[in-house]
């Protein structure tokens, strides 16, 4: 993205913070590519903001483990670890297959035709091959679903942890068609709407599994991106 296309900060908030979300959504998108080196001073010009608030985001930005501040040298944006990625995506699956189940416990009808109506979405965004779009939609589905076992709190906690194996998703909507994803989406719908917990709990685990699938291809497409590579060999 362009400094022109950049959209301005709020005036009436606080910069620093505004800054350090706007970078670390760029950055967890991968807009902002792994390995690249970012200016203090580049960004504070971008954003039209001196350089304390672009400074204390960096900060905030290092202690998530998204950029490497090295001192003489640089600010960088963090390699992916694939290994923190494949570590997300187990946790991720453990919880994920726990909701699913609670969800099957407190189905109604209505749940049923909300979450149907997110898959319809999902199907419309990616007629029109928007990726961006549908991780955006992806992430609602699986917020939809810690709501409806009410657990909303649960990607909160999670949020942090995942972020390495965020990353690796936003590359592979880029990559890869979204319809694998949709029907395995549809499937734990499915699951749900006959109240089979064992059923959801199953689906969940294979739609979460699908990165594994991806990863290779993804590294191999993206090497620079990637730091621990060698554990692929385990998975």
């Amino acid at each position: 993205m362009s400094p022109a296309t950049l959209i301005p900060l709020s005036v009436e908030n606080a910069v620093s913070p505004q800054l350090h979300k706007r970078l670390r959504d760029r950055i967890v998108s991968c807009e902002l590519a792994p390995g690249q080196r970012i200016s203090e001073t580049e960004i504070a010009a971008s954003y039209e903001v001196s350089r304390q608030p672009v400074r204390e985001a960096f900060i905030k930005l290092a202690e998530e483990n998204l950029v490497s501040i090295r001192p003489q040298r640089g600010t960088f944006i963090k390699r992916i670890s694939v290994s923190a990625a494949l570590t997300a995506r187990f946790i991720r699956e453990a919880v994920e297959a726990d909701l699913v189940r609670k969800v099957v416990d407190n189905a109604t009808p209505d749940m049923i035709i909300d979450l149907t109506s997110h898959i319809e979405l999902q199907k419309k965004v990616a007629e029109a091959s928007a990726p961006a779009e549908f991780m955006r939609l992806d992430e609602s589905f699986h917020q939809s679903l810690a709501n409806y076992a009410k657990a909303p709190e649960v990607s909160d906690y999670l949020e942090g942890l995942n972020l390495p194996m965020t990353r690796v998703r936003n590359i592979s909507a880029r990559e890869f068609s979204p319809g694998k994803l949709i029907t395995q989406h549809a499937a734990i719908v499915e699951a749900i709407r006959k109240g089979s917990a064992k059923s959801a709990d199953r689906a969940m685990r294979t739609h979460l599994r699908e990165i594994k699938n991806d990863l290779p291809q993804v590294v191999a497409t993206y090497p620079d991106y990637f730091e621990d590579t060698e554990v692929l060999t385990e998975i």
